[in-house]
C-alpha cells in the first residue's frame, strides 16, 4: 500500500517501545547453512532465561517467530549441519518424557502424561522460542500508566465443532468457566457510543481513501442476526467509492434471489460449488463487477489465511457470504466442506476470550506443571500474574521448561535400557546438547519432524511434509486513546485493499484485576491482522510464497505499513500516528495456522478418503506426535485432543 505521508509525519523517527532483532533475516529451508558466527549469534537468547528481568511478554517490535527462534531450524535443511556444529555435550539429564515444543499441545501432553505416570514423573519441555505457549502468545504494554494486554496468536476458546470431552475437561480443570463469557465481555462500551463495523476503501484499489459504515449481515455480539435492508444497502453504496456498475451488483448480490445453477438438485449444486472458487462464482456465474470481487477478496482471511480465489463457493455459502439466497441449498455439509464453514449451534455457544487470548490457557497449564512459576490459583488472577521465568528450568523440579532450545535430532536407542530409549539433541547458545528420555512427544510442527527424526518411515515423512503452515501477521498497537474511532463511528474496520485486511479495537473484556479500556480518552490496544496471500496460486503454494515474504520483511517495513494504514483510515477522525502510537508489537508467523484441507486442491478431502495427517501422526516406537497439524485442525481443542491421543499411545509402548 503506497503511502501519502512522509516518515516524519508517520512518526517513524519517534521513540516508542520496539525492537528489531536482526531486522527480519530471511533464510529458507534448503538455502544453505548460515555462517557459523551468525548461527552462534542467532542461537543465543536476547537475555538468558534465568537472568533477572527476563520477561518476553513485555517485548515489543518483531515477535511471533522472532529472530533467534528459527535460524537453526532453517539450517537443518543442509545435510552437513550436524557435522558443522561439532559434537554435542551430554548433559547426563534423564527424563521419563521429553516433549519437543512448548505450545498448548506440548504443555497439555506433559500434563496428561503426569496424570498417568504420577506427579514425580520427570518431564522436560524444549522450545525454540524465548517464551512458552507456541502460537498462544501474550503481548503486554504499559500505556498511560495502564497495563494493556493483547493476543499475539491464538484468539479464544472456540471451534467450528463442539469441544471433545477431553478438551472440555481440561478447560474446566484449569478453572475456566466458559459460561461466564457474557458477564465478562461488555460490548456496550462500544455500542453505547454508536460504534459499529466499517470498511476502509483505499485509493489504490478503489480510487479514494474512505471509511464507510459496513451494512453487511453478521453474527454480532448480542447473538442477534440482522439482514441487509434496502435502505442500509442504498446508503452504503451511495457513500462507497465504487463504480455505478459495482454499486448495482453489490445490491443485486444481496437482494436478488436467483438460482444460478438451475436444474440441479441441492446435492449436485453443493458438489459443483465445492469445486469452484468463490471468486469464480461471483465473476463467472453471478457476473458481478470486478470491484465487487475485490471487495470480498480478503473476507475469509481470519479463518483460512486465504482469499476468495482459494476458498470454494460451497465454503463461502457456509460462511454466510452472499449470492446463495435463491439457490435452495439444503442445510448440512456437502462433500469436501471445510469444518469452519459448517454451522453448529453447540459449538457457537462454547466461546471464551481472555485479554491475551489463549496465552492464559498456556499460563494455566504452566502453573499446573510448575506451580512456583506463576503465582495465584484461579483463571481470573492468572491474567495479571507475572510469570517467573527463572523458575521454569530448575534442577530438582519434576517438570522443566527450557526455552531458546531448538531440537535438531530425535533418535531411538537400540540399547536395552527403557529409561534411555530416546536421545534428544538440541541447539542453544550456538552449541549442541543431548538429553535422554524413556519416551518422547513431538509437539512441534509436522513439516520439521522429518528433519529431526530422519529414521521415520519414508511414507510417514512424506505425509508429514504435506503440511503447509498458513503465514499470518497479528499486530498489536497500543494507542493513547480511541477518540478517532468514536468520531468515525466504528469499532472495527474491514480493509479489502490494504496491507492489513482487518483492524479493530481490543475486545472489551475485564477479568480479575484486569480492566479493559472504558473511556475513549483511555489508552487501548488496536489489533491488526494480515494474511500473506498470493491470489491465483494453489493454496499450499500461496503459503510457501507468503512465508518467504514474511521472513524477508523487516520490522521497519511492517511499522511503516501500520502507521500509514492507520493514518489514512483514522486520520479523518483526528488520529495522528506520530502522536498517538505508544508501542507496536508485530507477531509474525511465517508458520501460523495448521493447514486445513481444501476441496479445491485436496482431492482426498473432496472424495472422503484418508487424509495425510492420519499417516503422519502414527507413533514410532517410543516417539509419538502431537500438534494441531496432526488433526489438520487449527484450533486449541484440536491441539489438546492430539496431545491426549499421543500420550495414550505412549502408555502402551
Amino acid at each position: 500500500m503506497a503511502g501519502k505521508y512522509s516518515d516524519t509525519a508517520l512518526g517513524m523517527g519517534r521513540s516508542i517501545r520496539r525492537r528489531d532483532f536482526l531486522n527480519g533475516v530471511a533464510i529458507t529451508i534448503g538455502a544453505g547453512l548460515l555462517p557459523r558466527h551468525l548461527l552462534a549469534a542467532a542461537a543465543f537468547p536476547d537475555e538468558p532465561q534465568n537472568s533477572p528481568g527476563y520477561y518476553p511478554p513485555a517485548k515489543t517490535g518483531l515477535r511471533g517467530s522472532h529472530p533467534g527462534s528459527f535460524e537453526v531450524a532453517h539450517a537443518m535443511g543442509d545435510p552437513s549441519f550436524l557435522q558443522s556444529v561439532g559434537a554435542p555435550f551430554d548433559t547426563r539429564e534423564r527424563y521419563d518424557l521429553v516433549v519437543v515444543g512448548g505450545g498448548i499441545s506440548g504443555l497439555a501432553a506433559a500434563h496428561f502424561f503426569r496424570k498417568f505416570a504420577g506427579e514425580r514423573a520427570r518431564v522436560l519441555i524444549l522450545d525454540n522460542h524465548d517464551d512458552f505457549g507456541g502460537h498462544a502468545k501474550r503481548n503486554e504494554f504499559l500505556a498511560g500508566g495502564r497495563l494493556l494486554l493483547g493476543y499475539g496468536g491464538t484468539y479464544s476458546i472456540e471451534s467450528p465443532a463442539p469441544y471433545s470431552s477431553v478438551a472440555r475437561s481440561l478447560v474446566e480443570e484449569l478453572g475456566i468457566d466458559v459460561s461466564r463469557w457474557k458477564q465478562l465481555n461488555d460490548p456496550r462500551i462500544y455500542f453505547s457510543r454508536g460504534l459499529h463495523h466499517g470498511v476502509f476503501f483505499d485509493k489504490e484499489t478503489f480510487g479514494a481513501d474512505r471509511v464507510v459504515l459496513d451494512p453487511r449481515p453478521r453474527h454480532i455480539e448480542d447473538d442477534e442476526d440482522f439482514e441487509l435492508s434496502a435502505a442500509a444497502a442504498a446508503k452504503f453504496v451511495e457513500e462507497a467509492p465504487l463504480s455505478d456498475a459495482a454499486k448495482r451488483d453489490f445490491v443485486r448480490l444481496y437482494q436478488d434471489k436467483k438460482d444460478y445453477l438451475p436444474g440441479l438438485s441441492s446435492d449436485e449444486k453443493k458438489a459443483k460449488l465445492a469445486r469452484i472458487p468463490y471468486s469464480d462464482f461471483l465473476s463467472r456465474i453471478v457476473g458481478v463487477d470486478s470491484q465487487v470481487v475485490r471487495f470480498f477478496g480478503p473476507a475469509p482471511h481470519p479463518l483460512f489465511g486465504l482469499g476468495i480465489d482459494a476458498v470454494s463457493a460451497q465454503d463461502a455459502w457456509g460462511l454466510g457470504l452472499p449470492g446463495f439466497a435463491g439457490m435452495a441449498l439444503a442445510p448440512g455439509a456437502g462433500p469436501g466442506m471445510n469444518r469452519d464453514a459448517i454451522p453448529n449451534k453447540e459449538a457457537d455457544e462454547y466461546f471464551f476470550h481472555f485479554p491475551d487470548g489463549n496465552a492464559s490457557i498456556a499460563r494455566l497449564l504452566v502453573r499446573k506443571l510448575i506451580p512456583s512459576a506463576i503465582p495465584g490459583n484461579s483463571a481470573d488472577d492468572v491474567v495479571t500474574a507475572r510469570a517467573d521465568y527463572a523458575r521454569l528450568d530448575q534442577a530438582g523440579s519434576p517438570v522443566r521448561i527450557r526455552l531458546n532450545s531448538t531440537v535438531v535430532r530425535v533418535e531411538q536407542n537400540a540399547g536395552p535400557s527403557a529409561k534411555e530409549a530416546v536421545t534428544v539433541t538440541y541447539s542453544s547458545g550456538g552449541k549442541l546438547f543431548t538429553v535422554r528420555g524413556a519416551k518422547c512427544v513431538l509437539a512441534c510442527w509436522n513439516f520439521v519432524i522429518p528433519y529431526i527424526c530422519p529414521s521415520l518411515p519414508d511414507e510417514q515423512k512424506k505425509a508429514l511434509s504435506f503440511e503447509a503452515k498458513v503465514p499470518l501477521v497479528y499486530t498489536n498497537v497500543a494507542i493513547a486513546n480511541w477518540q478517532a474511532f468514536v468520531k468515525l463511528g466504528v469499532q472495527s474496520i474491514y480493509a479489502p485493499g490494504s496491507y492489513y485486511s482487518y483492524v479493530g479495537l481490543d475486545q472489551p473484556v475485564s477479568i480479575g484485576a484486569y480492566r479493559c479500556s472504558q473511556s475513549p480518552a483511555d489508552p487501548v490496544v488496536v489489533h491488526m491482522m494480515r494474511a500473506a496471500c498470493s491470489p491465483g496460486l494453489p493454496a499450499r503454494e500461496q503459503h510457501r510464497v507468503g512465508r518467504a515474504s514474511l521472513l524477508s520483511t523487516s520490522f521497519e517495513e511492517f511499522e511503516r505499513s501500520i502507521r500509514d494504514q492507520l493514518a489514512r483510515a483514522l486520520g479523518p477522525g483526528g488520529f495522528d500516528p506520530a502522536r498517538d502510537i505508544a508501542a507496536i508489537t508485530v507477531n509474525r508467523w511465517p508458520h501460523g495456522y495448521a493447514y486445513e484441507y481444501n476441496s479445491l486442491f485436496d482431492r482426498f478431502w473432496l472424495e472422503g478418503t484418508t487424509p495425510p495427517c492420519v499417516l503422519a501422526r502414527r507413533p514410532f516406537g517410543r516417539i509419538a506426535i502431537a500438534n494441531a497439524d496432526a488433526g489438520a485442525y487449527a484450533y486449541t481443542d484440536g491441539a489438546i485432543d492430539q496431545a491426549w491421543r499421543a500420550v495414550n499411545e505412549l502408555r502402551g509402548s
